[in-house]
């Protein structure tokens, strides 16, 4: 499962092999040929999606239950010794790579949008996040109208973005921007002080600050924009493998397994440092275990 591919490089390779790429439909079909899964995984989303060491696959809550599926795809084609490739993606870069064969499935922290839902398909809803505000406390501030005249933080390619910008329209405020390439690119931003606040989920940007050198340095404001619903993507016009993502993701929920794997990650201490996240489910989350589906937004 090693693999040291850079995301800029596999989009580069993705765009020269052109439509050839764009036009594989029969997911398993191409793994069994190939023996080889293709996952889309994230260097920096913690506890999502994230490298201890530069050599390492990624790991967390979302890798985790791509690698569910991966052994419900060993199972169905009967592959046990199947390999596991990771490509790191970025914002921008993850629904390109899904459509152009690059990747079989992303396993990170994609919002289900409807927008995205029209250029490839996902999994039921593995996680819900909240757009929130973080700031360091000794700015002062509490709420976002707060934010008026000043410079705000997002990520690059985020849903973040466009609810923040559909807020400062609706609000009238002047609210300046600078963006990140990843989550943690974003974060240096809020504490260097080139922005003020930094504009992401609240489950990520609480994952951010457990890991910074001050934790104590920071709090989210109260208020947050919309749910977010996380799933994993991958090509659509593939009824059977869309079938068994399915499948076997509402059979973890159902089940009450995905309870076990959330909690290893958000109330229990995770590598590298032992950071506890302490974030019991919520009840967004609970219910989407409740009833699988892949409902967007």
């Amino acid at each position: 499962m090693k693999s040291r591919l850079l995301a800029g490089l596999a989009l580069v390779g993705a765009l020269l092999v052109g439509t050839a790429g764009a036009q594989t439909t029969d997911t398993l079909k191409k793994i069994k040929a190939s023996g080889v899964i293709q996952l889309g995984g994230r260097d920096a989303s913690f506890p999502f999606s994230y490298k201890i060491s530069a050599d390492a696959d990624p790991i967390g809550f979302s890798a985790d239950l791509c690698l569910k599926v991966v052994d419900a795809v060993k199972a169905k084609l009967g592959m046990p010794g199947l390999k596991v490739q990771y490509t790191i993606v970025t914002p921008t870069n993850r629904i390109a790579l899904v459509q152009n064969g690059t990747i079989d499935l992303e396993c990170s922290t994609t919002t289900n949008t409807a927008a995205r839902a029209q250029q490839v398909d996902f999994a039921p809803t593995h996680f819900v996040g909240s757009i929130a505000a973080a700031v360091k406390k000794s700015s002062g501030l509490t709420t976002v109208a707060q934010l008026d005249g000043k410079t705000v933080a997002t990520v690059a390619g985020s849903t973040s973005i466009q609810l923040l910008r559909a807020y400062r329209r609706n609000e009238k405020l002047e609210i300046g921007e600078v963006s990140g390439k990843d989550t943690s690119e974003t974060f240096l931003l809020l504490s260097s002080d080139r922005a003020i606040a930094m504009f992401l989920e609240d489950v990520q940007l609480a994952g951010l600050i457990a890991r910074s050198a001050n934790p104590g340095d920071y709090k989210l404001l109260d208020e947050r924009l919309r749910d977010e619903p996380y799933g994993f993507m991958f090509r659509k016009g593939d009824p059977q493998f869309k079938a068994l993502v399915d499948e076997t993701m509402s059979r973890l929920m159902k089940s009450g397994e995905i309870n076990d794997i959330y909690a290893k990650w958000f109330t229990r201490p995770v590598p590298p440092s032992g950071v506890n996240l302490n974030y019991p489910m919520p009840n967004p989350v609970k219910e989407a275990y409740r009833n699988p589906s892949n409902r967007g937004i």
